[in-house]
C-alpha cells in the first residue's frame, strides 16, 4: 500500500480494482482509492500466494520495553537503536467495538466472541511502534508492505516487535522504515510488516 495523497476527513473515496495476475503461483490484484479533489491517492497491490506464508523467526524481533519518556525522533537516535520498543494491546469486545466505530467497518465477522481482529488494526499498531517510541509532530504514514502470517480472535492480546530497517531522505523530507512482526500472544506471528513513514519535514519554504 502507498500513500500518494492526503485523503481528508469527510472526503468521499471511490475504490476500484482489477485482477492483475491470475497462475500457478497464485493470485495479484491492484486497488486503487480516488477523491473528486484529489484524483489518485492511494494504490494497493494485494498477492494471494498458492503456497504457504514463509514463517517468521521470532528470535530476531526481541520483545524490549517502551521509552518512559519518549525522546525526539531524529536520524540518530533511530540508527542507535537495537530494537524498537514494543507495543502490548488486548484486543478486547471494547477495543474491537472503538476501532470498527471508527474506520465505519459493520462486517460481522469482525464481531463477537469469536470475530476476526480487523487487518486494518495491524496498521495502527504499526503506526504505534513509531509513535509511543518517539516523538515526532507532524509525520506522515507513507506506505507499508504487510504479509499476512494468520489471523487473530477478538479476546487476545497482540504485541508489535520490531527494529528500524532503514533511513533515508528525500527533497529534505526525512524517512524511517520499521520492519515490525505483530504477534499473537506469546509467540505466534500473524502478520509481517515494513512501515514506512515521513518523521521530520523540511522546514516551510520563505
Amino acid at each position: 500500500m502507498r500513500f500518494l495523497k492526503p485523503i481528508h476527513d469527510g472526503e468521499e473515496v471511490r475504490l476500484a480494482g482489477a485482477v492483475t495476475v491470475r497462475d500457478a503461483r497464485g493470485l495479484s490484484a491492484t486497488v486503487t482509492a480516488t477523491t473528486t479533489v484529489g484524483g489518485e491517492c492511494a494504490t494497493l497491490s494485494a498477492t494471494l500466494p498458492a503456497g504457504s506464508p514463509v514463517p517468521v523467526n521470532l528470535a530476531l524481533y526481541p520483545v524490549a520495553p517502551l521509552p518512559a519518556d519518549r525522546p525526539p525522533a531524529t536520524r540518530e537516535h533511530f540508527a542507535g537503536l537495537a530494537a524498537l520498543g514494543t507495543p502490548i494491546n488486548p484486543y478486547d469486545d471494547e477495543r474491537a467495538a472503538e476501532y470498527l466505530e471508527r474506520v465505519s467497518d459493520g462486517l460481522a465477522l469482525y464481531r463477537g466472541a469469536r470475530g476476526w481482529v480487523h487487518p486494518g488494526f495491524f496498521l495502527d499498531q504499526a503506526n504505534k511502534a513509531l509513535s509511543q517510541n518517539v516523538r515526532m509532530s507532524p509525520w506522515i504514514h507513507v506506505g507499508s508492505v504487510v504479509r499476512h502470517l494468520g489471523g487473530a480472535r477478538v479476546g487476545e492480546t497482540l504485541s508489535t516487535r520490531g527494529r528500524v530497517r532503514s533511513l533515508f531522505e528525500k527533497k529534505g523530507r526525512e524517512f524511517v522504515e520499521a520492519d515490525l512482526v505483530l504477534v499473537a500472544g506469546e509467540r505466534r506471528p500473524i502478520a509481517h510488516v515494513l512501515h514506512t513513514a515521513i518523521y521530520r519535514l523540511p522546514p516551510p519554504a520563505r
